[in-house]
C-alpha cells in the first residue's frame, strides 16, 4: 500500500493500539473535535473531498474501522469481534488517545452504525451525531423479511463462513467495484477519484479484509440487531442532536428514513436530502459539506 496517493496532505498520521490491534487515524485542525467514520466497501479515504475544508473550522479525525483500510483485521467467527459495540470501543480508544473525550460524530453506512451504537451506549461522549444514508440495523432486517430485494448483499455477506468469502475471492475487485457502481446515482465509477479507488481496491481485495467485512455483516445480522431490538424495547433514544443526510436515489422509499429514525432512536432528528446515490460525500461533495457545516 506504500504506493497509494496521500489524499490528506498536511494531516498527521496516528497508529492507536486497541483491543482490536492497531487502528489507523489521521487528524488536522484545532477547533472542536469531529470524527468521521467511513462505510463499506470504503476506507477513511472517502472523506478526502471534505476533510480539509472541515479542518479549517474543526479538529477533524478520520479513522479506518477495524478490518478496513490500514487498521488491524482481527480474526473472528460468527461476527463476534465485529459488533458495532466493539467497533465503537475502538472509536473511544482512538479519540481518547488523541485527547478527545467529548466530540461530534459523523458516520456513513457501516460507520454510521458504529456511530449511533456509540451514541446509544455512551451518550456523554457525543455532542452531535450525523448519520449518512442509513436506517437502523434492526429495521433494515425487518424490511428484508418483508421484501428480499431490499439490500440483498446483507444476507449474502452475513452467510455462513466461508461461502461469501470464497465467492468474493473469485473476483474481489469486480465485487467491490460492482457495489460502488450499483449504489451510485450514475451507476458508474465516475464519482470516485481514481486515487481513492486505488485505496478501496487495496483494502477490499485483501483476503483478511474480505473475511473482516463478512464478519461485520454477520455481526449486523446477530449482535447488532439484538442490541437494537433490546434498546428499542426499552424505548431508548439518542440524547444528542441527530441529523440525517440521505442520498436522493438510494434508500428504499417505502418509509422515509427520517420517519424511521423519529419512531425509533431519534424522535427529534432532522434531515437533509442530497442529490446523489448512496456515496453522498463523494458524489456531491459541495452539498454534503454544506449539510455538515450547517449541522456541526
Amino acid at each position: 500500500m506504500t504506493d497509494l496517493a496521500d489524499l490528506f496532505p498536511g494531516f498527521a498520521s496516528h497508529w492507536v493500539d486497541t483491543k482490536a490491534g492497531r487502528i489507523f487515524a489521521r487528524s488536522q485542525g484545532s477547533g472542536s473535535p469531529v470524527l468521521l467514520l467511513h462505510g463499506f466497501p470504503q476506507t477513511h479515504v472517502m472523506w478526502h473531498t471534505v476533510a480539509a475544508q472541515l479542518a479549517q473550522r474543526f479538529c477533524v479525525v478520520v479513522m479506518d474501522l477495524r478490518g478496513y483500510g490500514w487498521s488491524s483485521a482481527p480474526g473472528s467467527t460468527h461476527g463476534q469481534l465485529y459488533s458495532k459495540r466493539m467497533m465503537a470501543d475502538d472509536v473511544v480508544s482512538v479519540m481518547q488517545q488523541l485527547g478527545h473525550v467529548h466530540f461530534a460524530l459523523v458516520g456513513h453506512d457501516r460507520g454510521a452504525r458504529v456511530a449511533y451504537r456509540l451514541a446509544l451506549d455512551q451518550p456523554g461522549r457525543i455532542g452531535k451525531l450525523c448519520l449518512i444514508d442509513i436506517a437502523p440495523t434492526f429495521v433494515v432486517w425487518e424490511q428484508m423479511a418483508a421484501d428480499q430485494s431490499v439490500v440483498p448483499h446483507w444476507s449474502f455477506l452475513a452467510g455462513p463462513e466461508p461461502v461469501p468469502e470464497q465467492a468474493i475471492a473469485k473476483d474481489p475487485a469486480g465485487y467491490g467495484e460492482g457495489l460502488l457502481r450499483a449504489w451510485s446515482q450514475s451507476k458508474s465509477l465516475q464519482a470516485f477519484d481514481p486515487r481513492a479507488l486505488a485505496h478501496y481496491r487495496a483494502s477490499f481485495t485483501e483476503p483478511s479484509r474480505i473475511h473482516a467485512f463478512c464478519e461485520d455483516y454477520r455481526a449486523g445480522a446477530s449482535l447488532d440487531r439484538e442490541a437494537d431490538v433490546a434498546d428499542a424495547a426499552q424505548g431508548k433514544t439518542i440524547a444528542c442532536p441527530v441529523h440525517l443526510v440521505c442520498g436522493s436515489s438510494y434508500l428504499p422509499a417505502a418509509e422515509a428514513p427520517i420517519d424511521i429514525w423519529k419512531r425509533t432512536f431519534a424522535p427529534h432528528a432532522e434531515a437533509t436530502t442530497v442529490d446523489s446515490g448512496h456515496f453522498v460525500v463523494e458524489e456531491n461533495a459541495v452539498a454534503a459539506l454544506a449539510a455538515l457545516l450547517d449541522f456541526l
